[in-house]
């Protein structure tokens, strides 16, 4: 064999052999394992917190309904006042004495502003705390140099008819002075006209939708003798669990919509009267109510009475504790606070306390 052939033959023979351990080596190459990629962690989705008005505890349409300025409107309650519109639609009616034995109202209102409210009367003392406690506007009709000197000095928003005389108008159904009424229509623009904020802030009342434990008694009927003139009656209805107005021996209406006047909450705070030298045009003496600071009170809601304290701050709703000193919430929905001087003894459920 020649040396050419054998030459051939060597690379021949080397070239097979490289041949085959590429072979070999992409056999035996390790297979490389694809995981999938992980581009974020998981996470769970929180529940969405639900947006409540601030003085109802109910839901609200938006996070900017709930910044609205809230108003807060003086409504009679003498005889010739009732039925009184707008009582129904108010998220939070306060009652107190005005002078005479009479009780008269402050109503707030945020949630549900109706479109007439009435009959308006003149402002009180009172006012001077609960205007502030809820950063609210006041509508009234007047009142004495010694009340309107307060509303100044506290720097309350004063939207009296005096100040807004053209959303004020009297009806022709009822006779002087208890004929004044508030059309509510054009409130923002008169409003902005005099400089007044149109939003709120965060402030509010404390509420619950599932009822707690506190050590409560049945109560079933409220009875709150204001005066011979005013005695308040609340019957529980356990069928829409609110409790339902009788002013004086009658049903108590709301003429808006001939409803019977209902509450969801009624709370009796008992506070301070001071008699003031200034007298009514009938010689009936005036009080200032101290609705700021702390008193006795007693919480009536589910069908039950919790006896306690509240405690309210000069920009600050007031709060309620019970007798262990665990805060007392409220039921979503309107509440009225009753406001009886310290002697005054209220009956429930046919027992004296």
């Amino acid at each position: 064999m020649s040396l050419t052939v054998r030459r051939i033959g060597l690379l021949s023979f080397c070239v097979l052999m490289c041949f085959t351990a590429l072979i070999v080596s992409g056999c035996t190459k390790e297979k490389k394992t694809e995981y999938p990629q992980v581009t974020s962690e998981p996470t769970t989705k929180q529940p969405e917190v639900p947006i409540v008005w601030p003085y109802t505890g109910l839901e609200a349409p938006s996070a900017t309904d709930i910044t609205k300025r809230p108003v807060s409107i003086k409504i009679e309650n003498s005889n010739p006042a009732r039925p009184q519109k707008g009582l129904n639609s108010a998220d939070v009616v306060y009652e107190t004495i005005a002078e005479g034995g009479i009780t008269r109202f402050n109503c707030i209102f945020q949630s549900n502003v109706p479109a007439e409210v009435g009959p308006v009367r003149s402002a009180r003392l009172s006012d001077i705390y609960i205007v502030p406690q809820y950063n609210t506007m006041l509508f009234f009709s007047g009142a004495n140099k010694q009340v309107l000197a307060r509303i100044k000095e506290v720097g309350i928003n004063n939207m009296s008819q005096n100040k807004a005389a053209s959303l004020y108008h009297r009806v022709s159904f009822k006779a002087a002075p208890h004929n004044l009424y508030l059309k509510t229509k054009h409130i923002n623009k008169v409003a902005e006209s005099h400089g007044y904020s149109l939003t709120t802030d965060n402030r509010a009342l404390s509420f619950e939708k599932i009822a707690s434990q506190e050590t409560s008694s049945a109560a079933t009927k409220i009875k709150i003798p204001f005066s011979y003139y005013a005695k308040i009656e609340w019957d529980f209805d356990a069928n829409t669990n609110t409790y339902t107005r009788i002013n004086s021996g009658e049903v108590h209406k709301d003429a808006s919509t001939g409803e019977q006047v209902r509450a969801k909450n009624v709370v009796v705070m008992w506070a301070k009267y001071t008699q003031q030298n200034k007298k009514d045009a009938h010689g009936s003496v005036t009080y200032d109510i101290t609705l700021a600071g702390e008193g006795k009170a007693a919480v009536f809601k589910n069908g039950a009475r919790i006896n306690g304290t509240w405690k309210a701050e000069k920009n600050q709703p007031p709060r309620f504790y019970d007798e262990a000193g665990q805060e007392v919430k409220l039921n979503p929905g309107n509440t009225w606070f009753e406001v009886p001087p310290k002697d005054i003894a209220i009956k429930t459920s046919g027992s004296t306390k």
